[in-house]
């Protein structure tokens, strides 16, 4: 889906509102014709998604490696293998949170969408490799994006995005899920996020998602980027001089750079964490904390890194607490 957008590197004035024929294509896209997509299951194959005419065009962003060169036959209930940096992949709930997918683009709804111009991506083909996944609540609601993580080498969507936002969206928020360009370093995927914020904000009322109280949320690599936005701003990494997010959501990340305002920061880590240990975050947030940050942060017993919605450890139930967190920030619940 084009947008007006400038090049991460461009000055932030350059960039122009959308346009009456950008929300045209989207409004025409809202009303697409139905059609009845079937439905994945944890016994199906690789190939079933790959192929799956739901994700016609952009199903390999779906999946971790850019350019990988997947073997279909591979069974979807042993996808986490493709993950090397995560645990506590439950093919069960990847499934569920593609078949959501699925069943939106059987109700004619969007669930993908490019937010660089076509124009940006022929100029530079590695932005082939980004794109929004959209889970919508109710219209107006307030926006979420997610950052999976990979450690900038792969990008971990099936577990850390997409049940994510299937969460999310179930309490009426919008949410979506960020595929950025990997194994070009942090500031790269920053980028590809800023710019994703600036695509949600120019196209809001197309969307049909409220701006006001946004969130970001990130996982491991993810929630560096996050931060990163939280701390110095959208248009520090080439969007538009939009307002910093209302809350940022980390989980299991060794990030420690503070700046002197942050936004009410959400944390999640296990204590037995060998990637990025606990002791590392916890710095940070005895820092936010000195700056009268609001911060919550949440250590579960049992639970090394990656471990994505947390379902069958002591993790679990932890997206939903990051819910409450946030709408309580942004005045939607008392």
């Amino acid at each position: 889906m084009p947008v007006l957008l400038a090049s991460p590197c461009s000055d932030a004035n350059e960039v122009k509102p959308a346009s009456a024929d950008i929300e045209a294509v989207h409004a025409a896209r809202e009303r697409g014709v139905k059609r009845h997509f079937p439905r994945l299951r944890p016994e199906g194959c690789l190939g079933d998604l790959l192929n799956h005419a739901a994700f016609r065009g952009f199903s390999r962003l779906m999946l971790p490696w850019d350019g990988g060169d997947y073997g279909e036959a591979m069974p979807l209930k042993d996808i986490g293998q493709l993950l090397p940096y995560h645990s506590h992949v439950v093919p069960e709930v990847v499934v569920a949170a593609l078949n959501r997918m699925v069943d939106d683009a059987s109700a004619g709804r969007t669930v993908f969408y490019n937010f660089y111009a076509d124009g940006q991506r022929r100029a530079n083909p590695t932005l082939k490799h980004t794109g929004l996944f959209f889970f919508r609540g109710k219209p107006a609601a307030p926006f979420a994006i997610i950052a999976p993580g990979g450690g900038f080498t792969y990008v971990g969507s099936v577990h850390e995005g997409f049940p994510y936002a299937e969460e999310i969206s179930r309490w009426g928020l919008n949410v979506f899920v960020l595929k950025y360009r990997a194994g070009q370093g942090g500031r790269v995927a920053t980028e590809d996020l800023a710019a994703a914020v600036s695509y949600i904000f120019q196209n809001a009322g197309a969307l049909q998602v409220g701006t006001d109280g946004y969130s970001l949320w990130g996982s491991s690599a993810g929630a560096r980027m996050v931060a990163a936005i939280g701390s110095h701003g959208v248009a520090a990494f080439g969007g538009l001089p939009l307002p910093k997010p209302s809350v940022v959501v980390m989980a299991y990340t060794a990030h420690s750079e503070v700046t002197r305002a942050e936004p009410s920061t959400f944390v999640v880590v296990g204590d037995r964490d060998s990637i990025a240990p606990p002791a590392a975050m916890e710095s940070r947030i005895s820092a936010l904390r000195r700056r009268e940050t609001y911060v919550k942060y949440c250590k579960y017993p049992g639970v090394g890194h990656g471990f994505g919605t947390g379902q069958g450890t002591s993790a679990e139930g932890w997206v939903d607490q990051a819910i409450r967190f946030w709408e309580k920030e942004i005045g939607r619940t008392p």
